[in-house]
């Protein structure tokens, strides 16, 4: 395993004392935690949220000693720009990761903003990174060690969870964090070990075409997303066998939606309505299905809050959900807000979002524009497939409507949870609209959104 020195000389002294004050007392690390990041997984592809097909017996496994929340959200449905989110506790817009962080894209978090590793490493935390990293600066998101899936061999989750053992068993009196990132689902859907799947088994779900390339496509991600699975399978058995199952807490979720046209790279919902699930050892309550809407930006200060490092004086943008775990239907978590402006550097759109418990307000900020692709989701043999028949519909809309989109967009989602049917312009609407807009510039306002100096008027 590769490693680096902590940097800090205060980061060393904390983590000396720490161990120090550990084995004077002879008391046992308790507050560990294990954040697993999948890559462009969608909401619904896992058995414990109801897919037929998809087998996902790692997370099942985890909600049903957990919390499964049922309305969670990234707030910007792209790679760097999403992880940015959960190990900052604030919006991209408020950071610098505007879009991907890796060659020419170039985006990254200003250096003052404080991160979820160095924080925990300063409270007396050991620290390490297994996977896909993709966020900038390096040494802003410093990690004691870290791990590529490149040094792992086999090259897969399986493989990088049996090289974390090492990590989890060190002699080492610290507690741990363990940041675990899959690089499945993302495409090309590697799936070695998990090809069982026939175009023939799929369900395609709404806002995909129904066509042989999409069905052929859907059955190479079913795999990938086992395969990303397996990973935590084995992890789950290793903190069992190394009695850390019961002090570790457990966070599942995906960075964003589906890497397939209308999910990824959008605000709607198969774009931003993730899977979460979160298994903290010390809930009374287990196996609890949770409707409370929470957003990435909570993760950070629920893991900080876990941890007992939460700041006097927080300057993030999410909250802890510890306090929420065992409550089915908890009161003030009806409101989340998302924030998208790049995905590559050259796909300039954008849209700022309020979502409530029944309506979506989508504010498209270039509106003019139409709507870009990432370079992998045009290259699709989907959308391919759709432009070489000249298709009028993409799922439940039309392929005009996915590629120019008014200035404001407005959803019932309770009557219209495909988002189709835009109410912005209904006079029946009129209230709620300018209610939602007054919301969202206000959060705009408060959040430091530098795109209200731009467009000034919206």
């Amino acid at each position: 395993m590769s490693g680096r020195p902590i940097a800090s000389v205060a980061g060393v002294f904390v983590a000396v004392l720490w161990t120090i004050l550990l084995q004077a007392s002879g008391a046992e690390p308790t507050r560990n935690i294990v954040l697993y990041v999948t890559d462009d997984q969608g909401m619904d592809d896992a058995s414990c949220y109801g897919h037929p097909v998809i087998k996902t017996p790692g997370l099942d496994a985890l909600a049903h000693d957990g919390t499964r929340f049922t309305r969670a959200f990234c707030t910007t449905s792209s790679c760097s720009a999403s992880r940015s989110v959960i190990l900052t506790g604030m919006y991209n817009h408020a950071t610098g990761q505007y879009g991907l962080q890796h060659s020419y894209h170039h985006f990254s978090v200003r250096p003052k903003v404080k991160s979820l590793p160095v924080l925990l490493e300063q409270a007396g935390y050991r620290t390490a990174r297994f996977g896909k990293f993709h966020v900038a600066p390096e040494g802003l998101f410093r990690f004691g060690q870290f791990v590529t899936a490149n040094q792992v061999t086999p090259r897969s989750p399986i493989g990088m969870a049996e090289h974390a053992k090492s990590f989890i068993t060190a002699d080492d009196q610290r507690p741990f964090f363990l940041y675990f990132c899959t690089h499945e689902p993302h495409r090309s859907f590697a799936r070695e070990g998990f090809d069982r799947h026939s175009a023939n088994d799929v369900v395609v779900p709404p806002y995909l075409p129904d066509t042989p390339e999409c069905r052929e496509e859907l059955a190479q991600y079913y795999g990938s997303v086992e395969r990303a699975d397996s990973g935590l399978v084995r992890l789950i058995a290793i903190l069992k066998e190394t009695g850390h199952w019961d002090d570790t807490l457990i966070i599942f979720l995906s960075d964003n939606g589906i890497a397939f046209p209308g999910a990824k790279t959008t605000v709607y919902e198969p774009g931003i309505r993730l899977p979460c699930v979160i298994r903290d050892p010390d809930a009374k309550r287990k196996h609890v299905v949770s409707d409370a809407m929470i957003t990435w930006a909570d993760i950070m200060p629920t893991i900080l809050d876990w941890a007992g490092a939460m700041p006097e004086s927080p300057w993030f943008h999410g909250r802890s959900v510890l306090p929420i775990l065992e409550e089915e239907h908890p009161k003030g978590w009806d409101e989340v807000y998302a924030s998208h402006t790049f995905h590559e550097v050259t796909m300039y759109y954008p849209m700022r979002v309020i979502r409530t418990d029944r309506y979506k307000y989508i504010l498209n900020l270039a509106h003019p524009l139409p709507y870009p692709f990432a370079s992998d989701l045009y290259g699709s043999s989907t959308w391919q497939g759709v432009l070489r028949r000249g298709d009028r519909m993409y799922g439940r809309r039309t392929v005009e409507a996915y590629l120019h989109r008014p200035q404001h967009e407005l959803y019932d989602l309770n009557e219209d949870p495909h988002e189709t049917r835009n109410l912005a312009d209904d006079p029946s609407h009129a209230e709620i609209l300018a209610d939602l807009q007054g919301r969202l510039r206000r959060w705009r306002t408060e959040t430091a959104d530098p795109w209200i100096v731009k467009y000034a008027h919206e």
